[in-house]
């Protein structure tokens, strides 16, 4: 039978009803709670910088670069064809790309570069509008920004690493340090009997000379997640005969030959799939001592720390962009013969990710301003570490359902890969796992409550500020102190208490700068709970519309 090449004369290919493509667009100018978020904290002389980051992130080359990066994987090649050694993890150039954009924003050395009122606040809008478009690069971007703080115990170490960390010149070959335009660090904790239990490690350190800080050691062990193992410098923790210790291991050596670091096996994870995560053997690998021996947990903390902050940043990034396609599939779709956005019970669905979205926007900037305050004033720091490992808890275990919700919105279009927010839903747990899942987290917070008992009086002095503003909010707090007041059984009520201490602070800072319809519903649902335990459950007299017009001007 003769095969009729002719177009289908009915027109069935004709495409209606759909949304056009998201593209071109500024993250940063239809992003209103981060707009006024700058401003507030201390940032606004880094808004030109920062619209102009979100232009480019909003771009559609970048959200192509986005795309690339998470279809075209990293590949890990082991050895030669030859048969020898090469380690080395290959990437697709749209995830260079990525990480090159970030470098050159100053996302991974900011507040280093130019350390001033604010610089927190801007690192962390760039950082949260590079995971809108591509996530995976956010952890070796993460790691770089978080270790300096670490390298810094260390100061010939430092003198010589952090000038290389934060260049803002992306350098992605595989040659010394010494001969790199800019590098990037990482870090290697985890291993498979621990866990987050970095003190059941079994890595050995045995010293090539002299004992202690900045002397030089040969490291032994298996670490079950190195994340970024293409990075230039790693620190790592192993055992001395004193005890856990912090370590600087590069991956060359001073003489310009490669150190022992094998890269064993790529993890096929569930999400964050454009970032390499590793196994990495070590095996007499030459590192450097870097803070007091036997104290490498708390050397590593302050890079930990600022890791968690990071969590938080990258999680609201990832609601947020939920939130943006949600929205601006529902404002072209027109469903049983009207616009999408115009059905009630839909528009109590985007209202409510709406809500979810700025609070968590909200809470993580006032966090990177707290880190703007740390740099000026040391007595802020137990407030911080409260509020970082808080933050982290309660933001990375909200974004799944969030982000769930936001890809129902589109039905079964959201479902289908050429959507992106499959991916975005499988990246969404990842900031919860990591850097200490919620468990830890919960134990961090009251162990600071209890080591550090000037940081319960600097929470309750941040909720005070909104005190009066709303009778939820008040008998909400009341309730909070007393349960802090109540040490018995204080880890069985763990993570409810971090839960609260978070609705808290999310709520103390919409009853100051958000709108009244903004904050009116957050009590009503967030602290009153007068609300199902699905999103789309606000209750009736909500403003809807004030809202939704709000989270993203049309």
């Amino acid at each position: 039978m003769a095969v009729v090449d002719t177009p289908c004369i009915y027109g069935t290919h004709e495409v209606i009803n759909q949304p056009p493509i998201l593209k071109d667009y500024n993250l940063y100018t239809i992003d209103t709670p981060l707009a006024e978020a700058i401003q507030r904290e201390g940032a606004a002389w880094a808004e030109p910088a920062i619209r102009a980051f979100g232009l480019k992130m909003g771009s559609e080359e970048f959200i192509e670069y986005g795309r690339l990066a998470n279809t075209h994987l990293p590949v890990l090649q082991t050895h030669d064809r030859f048969g020898h050694r090469r380690d080395e993890v290959e990437f697709h150039p749209a995830w260079h790309e990525c990480m090159r954009a970030g470098v050159e924003a100053e996302a991974h050395a900011l507040p280093w570069n130019q350390p001033k009122p604010g610089a927190h606040v801007a690192r962390a809008a760039k950082h949260y509008m590079l995971s809108q478009t591509e996530s995976g690069c956010c952890c070796p971007i993460t790691m770089t920004f978080a270790g300096v703080p670490g390298l810094r115990q260390q100061p010939e170490i430092a003198e010589e690493w952090v000038p290389r960390v934060t260049s803002t010149r992306y350098d992605a070959r595989n040659i010394p340090a010494p001969e790199k335009r800019g590098c990037i660090m990482g870090m290697a904790m985890t291993e498979k009997q621990g866990g987050s239990d970095v003190r059941a490690n079994t890595t050995r350190a045995v010293p090539l000379g002299p004992e202690g800080p900045g002397q030089e050691y040969h490291l032994t062990g298996h670490k079950w997640f190195v994340s970024a193992p293409m990075s230039d410098v790693f620190l790592a923790l192993a055992y001395t005969d004193i005890g856990l210790s912090c370590f600087l291991v590069p991956k060359w050596l001073p003489d310009g030959t490669r150190n022992r670091f094998f890269i064993l096996r790529l993890k096929d994870k569930l999400g964050n799939k454009s970032n390499a995560s590793s196994e990495v053997e070590l095996c007499d690998t030459w590192a450097r001592m870097v803070g007091e021996e036997g104290h490498g947990v708390r050397t590593i903390m302050e890079m930990v720390n600022h890791t968690r902050l990071d969590c938080s940043i990258g999680t609201a990034g990832i609601m947020r962009q939920a939130l943006v396609q949600a929205l601006h599939h529902a404002r072209h779709r027109d469903s049983f013969g009207v616009r999408l956005t115009t059905h009630p019970l839909m528009q109590n669905v985007l209202a409510d990710l709406a809500l979810e979205s700025e609070a968590v926007t909200t809470l993580v900037m006032h966090v990177a301003h707290l880190y703007d305050k740390v740099a000026a004033d040391e007595s802020w720091r137990p407030m911080v570490r409260l509020v970082t490992a808080v933050s982290k808890y309660w933001i990375c275990k909200r974004a799944p359902n969030m982000v769930f919700e936001a890809l129902e919105c589109l039905g079964g279009s959201g479902y289908v890969e050429e959507c992106s927010l499959p991916r975005f839903y499988r990246e969404a747990p990842v900031n919860s796992v990591w850097e200490g899942s919620g468990s830890i987290m919960v134990l961090d917070a009251f162990k600071t409550l209890m080591r550090e008992p000037e940081s319960l009086p600097a929470l309750l002095d941040e909720l005070a500020r909104a005190r009066g503003a709303d009778r939820r909010f008040d008998a909400f707090v009341t309730t909070l102190q007393n349960e802090l007041a109540r040490p018995e059984d204080i880890e069985i009520r763990g993570r409810r208490v971090a839960e609260n201490i978070a609705l808290a602070l999310q709520a103390a800072l919409l009853l100051q700068h958000a709108p009244t319809q903004i904050a009116d519903a957050f009590c009503a649902a967030r602290l009153e709970r007068d609300a199902g335990f699905a999103y789309g459950t606000l209750p009736r007299g909500t403003n809807f519309q004030a809202i939704l017009n709000r989270a993203m001007p049309g």
